[in-house]
């Protein structure tokens, strides 16, 4: 049995393509549509059909996907030997894409922190996309940083941190005095912050529950750019206290807490499961880590890393 098979499985019941697969595996498409055929054979199933332009897993392939994920994932733990980590020789490019109040918190002590241990380690830090990629799986992206839990069984992640919600606004607004009540937070004009362009989040939802509605006139895809708005406007926004603070701050605006019980806003890192082991990143993620703990005043323990998880990217 040939258990390079295995792999190229792997990556094809996660892909759903032969031409991502292959891309992944860096093999040629041809290449990749010849061990298909292999597989097909071993297994007896057609493994992939095409409908339309898209290839969808038959049911015996979807009854494989998790087997074979977990015998991969497995197999890689027990071929990769147990290494002393060489940081000062330790040559590697990491890729880090994350929200971009978290990465504003972490870009300059991480890189401080990295150059001083690992000098030859260079880091790209790159925004959130407007859609989701799964540049994790084709390793694209080493690392990503962000409020949601993943919800693919291939990505492994842990909680890092928390933040609360609060609201900023320039400190000449006509309701920046006093508390803010359900009565001043509903005549307020606000921006959202979304990398979708999204109106509408869990303050809309917890608003209407009381019955009541704000008024929503922009979204913004990041929160710099959010509070840029804030400072030369009326309208204000809802950010994460700590993380934003320093831009806040900058900006000369003020924040007062919201009259909404809203659960804080998680700091998750998530990487591919192919990653658990590897001595290289599992330092990174622990460089970013204690980066974001800081930044968040550790207001959540980390939990265990977990390649099954709840929640949605």
């Amino acid at each position: 049995m040939d258990l390079n098979l295995l792999v190229a499985l792997d990556a094809l019941l996660e892909e759903n393509s032969v031409t991502a697969a292959a891309d992944r595996l860096n093999l040629s498409p041809p290449a990749m549509s010849r061990t298909l055929a292999r597989i097909r054979r071993a297994t007896g199933d057609d493994i992939l059909v095409r409908t339309g332009r898209t290839m969808v897993p038959t049911p015996r392939a979807l009854e494989l996907r998790e087997e074979t994920r977990d015998l991969v994932r497995r197999a890689t733990a027990v071929l990769t030997p147990v290494r002393r980590l060489d940081l000062a020789g330790l040559n590697r490019h990491f890729t880090v894409r994350g929200h971009d109040a978290l990465l504003a918190a972490l870009a300059a002590p991480l890189i401080a922190r990295v150059g001083a241990t690992a000098p030859n380690v260079q880091l790209s830090l790159l925004a959130e996309s407007a859609a989701d990629q799964p540049d994790l799986a084709r390793g694209q992206v080493d690392l990503e940083i962000g409020a949601d839990e993943p919800g693919r069984p291939e990505l492994s992640s842990e909680v890092a941190g928390a933040d609360r919600l609060v609201l900023a606004l320039r400190r000449g607004h006509p309701l920046a005095k006093g508390r803010v009540g359900l009565d001043k937070l509903v005549r307020m004009t606000f921006v959202t912050v979304s990398r979708r362009g999204r109106l509408h989040n869990a303050i809309d939802d917890a608003l209407a529950e009381r019955g009541l509605r704000r008024r929503v006139i922009a979204s913004l895809p990041t929160s710099a750019a959010a509070l840029d708005v804030v400072s030369r406007s009326d309208a204000v926004a809802v950010v994460a206290e700590r993380v934003c603070r320093p831009a806040s701050a900058r900006l000369g605006l003020v924040t007062r807490r919201l009259p909404l019980e809203l659960p804080p806003t998680q700091v998750v890192l998530t990487w591919h499961h192919r990653h658990d082991s590897d001595p290289a990143h599992a330092w990174l993620r622990g460089q970013v880590r204690d980066v974001l703990r800081e930044a968040t005043d550790g207001t959540a323990k980390s939990r265990p890393a977990t390649g099954r998880l709840r929640g949605s990217a």
